[in-house]
């Protein structure tokens, strides 16, 4: 009873400060929500899906290298070795420097950089779960390779991976947040909070809420995607013990 009792109290004190960090947010920048607010619509789309396009394409690389082995395995993993090698903002330099700008291009670029992670993880969990009493019934049944993977193996795999979306999708926003203060992200006339820091930062000096607000919501956003995804991780672990 204390220890529910003390997770009903942390909650509740997680959504308070919640809630009156937002109040503050919403009054203070009331006068800017006309520019700030659209600023999420299409950056947060394209983040959803960049990561579901990384989950699609990792999770099946992933599924092979572990379910398959041998040749399959070395040749996925060094795959993703040699895109894992490159730093991130440089694999999204490449795909826009090659593609130009645009909301597909952006997209495909997240699905690039995002793969390999979700590939590893997915690897991960399949090798451990290719070994339970229940994938062997499936073989003695004789299910072809395509049904114990993604019938069998990726069910099972689903919560870390759900967990491992949402964070992906802050990083995803905050990556298109960069790439639009550089000036190679979301094209005009898309809103795109990283495009308002930099069209604002001339105005530093005289008006530095234009450049903080959005600076803020970004931060903000990706924090909370992160507690997010670590309450959901928490709530996972208690489902299944």
């Amino acid at each position: 009873m204390k220890a529910n009792a003390l997770d009903v109290m942390n909650t509740m004190k997680v959504w308070s400060i919640s809630l009156v960090l937002a109040v503050i947010f919403w009054l203070v920048s009331l006068p800017l929500q006309s520019v700030v607010v659209p600023g999420i619509s299409i950056p947060i789309g394209v983040a959803i899906w960049g990561v579901i396009g990384s989950l699609i394409v990792g999770s099946f690389l992933g599924l092979n290298a572990a379910y398959r082995g041998g040749g399959w395995d070395q040749a996925i993993m060094q795959l993703l070795d040699a895109l894992i090698a490159f730093p991130v903002i440089v694999l999204y330099l490449v795909v826009i420097a090659a593609l130009g700008q645009g909301d597909l291009v952006v997209i495909l670029a997240i699905t690039i950089t995002g793969a390999p992670g979700v590939a590893r993880l997915v690897r991960g969990l399949g090798l451990d779960i290719k070994t339970r009493d229940y994938i062997r019934a499936a073989e003695t049944r004789g299910e072809n390779v395509q049904y114990i993977m993604f019938r069998e193996i990726l069910p099972n795999a689903r919560g870390p991976i759900l967990v491992d979306a949402m964070l992906r999708v802050g990083y995803a926003i905050f990556a298109i947040g960069t790439l639009g203060f550089l000036g190679i992200g979301l094209p005009p006339p898309d809103p795109d909070w990283g495009n308002m820091v930099n069209d604002a930062r001339q105005f530093i000096f005289t008006n530095q809420w234009a450049v903080i607000w959005p600076a803020v919501a970004i931060a903000s956003l990706v924090v909370g995607l992160n507690f997010f995804a670590d309450g959901l991780r928490e709530e996972l672990t208690r489902y299944q013990k």
